[in-house]
């Protein structure tokens, strides 16, 4: 009984941290006044990025200030290890830009419970087993590099998040283009892929992998498998992510958005 009542106590404590890191996120974008997209926001973007603006369906909407979405997928942390499944619930900000991703997932009869966050331009990963036991909590230069390329690549579910001053877009080709994010001093580079309908296709970066018990940089790649339009906006909604490692390509996570919402919360 005294381990069972310790699990829940665990599991509400954590719930509650993150309840509290949510609404301290959230916070810095109340007062925002909304501002419509208009065709003359996009012209001075590359042209396939313009493209993905328009097959979103962001122009003549709101730009985006705040988003809460839900996921569902399978993950793992090395190769040869079983997919876990999981569930998660994520909160971004645009203005400054920031996430909050909380997830849980099945390990056999065991759960875990993780929650990644990029705010103030650091980032943190924190996992714990039965919400009780630390596995990791990890912060650092490191930490911070991967979270900023994380929130760059998962702008593509608030498409109007393209157009912020701390993105700087570079043409490329017919069918791609540079990205460089800076936050607090931070900065990364990745390069998005599109089709010519507009829809994202790849995103690829250098990001900051664990390989051999220490930090490197490794090429990153999150292939599109499905769009789906959720509240008048169209997203990428299934694909997976994968770092191409000195062992091979190791895929770690497949992921489905289940439902997505755009500004008025809390």
């Amino acid at each position: 009984m005294t381990i069972a009542l310790s699990i829940v106590t665990g599991g509400i404590t954590f719930k509650r941290k993150v309840d509290s890191e949510v609404e301290k996120l959230l916070e810095q974008s109340k007062g925002l006044k909304p501002k419509v997209v208009t065709e003359e926001d996009i012209r001075g973007l590359p042209e396939p990025v313009q493209r993905y603006l328009r097959y979103s369906q962001a122009i003549g909407k709101e730009k985006t200030r705040t988003v809460r979405l839900k996921q569902k997928g399978t993950l793992r942390q090395r190769e040869g290890q079983k997919w876990m499944p999981f569930e998660a619930e994520q909160y971004y900000t645009t203005e400054p830009p920031g996430f909050i991703w909380y997830a849980t997932a099945k390990a056999g009869p065991l759960w875990v419970k993780a929650r990644d966050m990029f705010y103030d331009g650091k980032g943190n990963m924190l996992i714990k087993l039965l919400s009780l036991i630390k596995i990791a909590d990890a912060s650092g230069p490191e930490m911070d590099q991967g979270a900023l390329v994380r929130y760059l690549n998962e702008a593509m579910w608030f498409p109007t998040a393209y157009l912020s001053d701390y993105i700087k877009w570079e043409p490329l080709d017919s069918n791609s283009a540079k990205a460089t994010m800076s936050v607090k001093g931070m900065t990364a580079s990745a390069t998005p892929y599109f089709n010519e309908k507009g829809e994202v296709t790849n995103f690829i970066a250098e990001r900051y992998a664990m390989e051999g018990g220490k930090f490197a940089l490794r090429t990153w790649s999150t292939p599109i498998q499905g769009y789906r339009e959720i509240n008048g906006v169209r997203i990428p909604n299934k694909g997976y992510a994968a770092w191409n490692l000195s062992s091979g390509e190791f895929k770690y996570i497949e992921l489905e958005i289940t439902d997505i919402e755009y500004d008025g919360l809390r």
